[in-house]
């Protein structure tokens, strides 16, 4: 009975996500917050951004594979199934109706000036979250550095964004590698607790 709460749970939240917000999965990230986070507390919001970086590398659409990891992380299996099923229903029903009457009210100003006003909501939503994700990931010199690089890459090359999302996590691995071995301090990111320890234990030594 708790599974199926939990299952009922899931599939209504990413309903209402997936039926609310329009203009794909960054648009969806600050009501993902909202109602994940905030609300149920499923997961937390660095959770939420690893999970939007690992989409971005994976097959398939960054919101759907997001809801995927989420219900998975909630209640396994099933609760991926029941996420992804939630996500996706609205944008099947709501595609079918629209390609339905498409053909008869696409030249109405009115619907015109509908798409441009929806076109700027979802611009605004995906700034949302471009800012929600940089004030998280730009925290080290490393972190603006790659930024730069790969929005170069975007804005004036062909490279497939993939390949670009791939190089960066394998150059952060490298450089995780490399400062500590050759003890780099880049990184503004606070020291753990037990590092901290450590470090009080040496100095008392001393």
């Amino acid at each position: 009975m708790k599974n199926l709460k939990t299952f009922t749970e899931l599939y209504t939240s990413f309903f209402q996500i997936g039926g609310l917000t329009f203009g794909g999965g960054y648009a969806m990230l600050p009501m993902m917050q909202r109602e994940l986070v905030d609300k149920k507390k499923w997961v937390s919001e660095e959770d939420i951004l690893d999970y939007y970086a690992i989409g971005q590398c994976t097959p398939g659409v960054i919101a759907v594979n997001t809801a995927t990891f989420v219900g998975y992380r909630v209640a396994g299996f099933l609760g991926a199934v029941f996420a992804t099923l939630g996500l996706v229903t609205p944008s099947l029903i709501i595609i079918t109706l629209i390609a339905l009457f498409i053909r008869n009210f696409a030249s109405y100003p009115v619907v015109q000036h509908a798409l441009s006003g929806i076109t700027i909501a979802v611009f605004a939503l995906v700034l949302d979250a471009v800012i929600t994700i940089g004030k998280k990931s730009l925290i080290d010199a490393l972190s603006w550095i790659l930024f730069i690089v790969v929005f170069i890459f975007s804005m004036f090359t062909k490279v497939p964004s993939a390949a670009l999302v791939v190089g960066a996590g394998v150059l952060g691995v490298l450089f995780s590698v490399l400062s500590s071995k050759f003890k780099w301090t880049w990184s503004k990111a606070p020291i753990p607790e037990k590092k901290k320890e450590d470090e009080q234990e040496e100095g008392g030594e001393e």
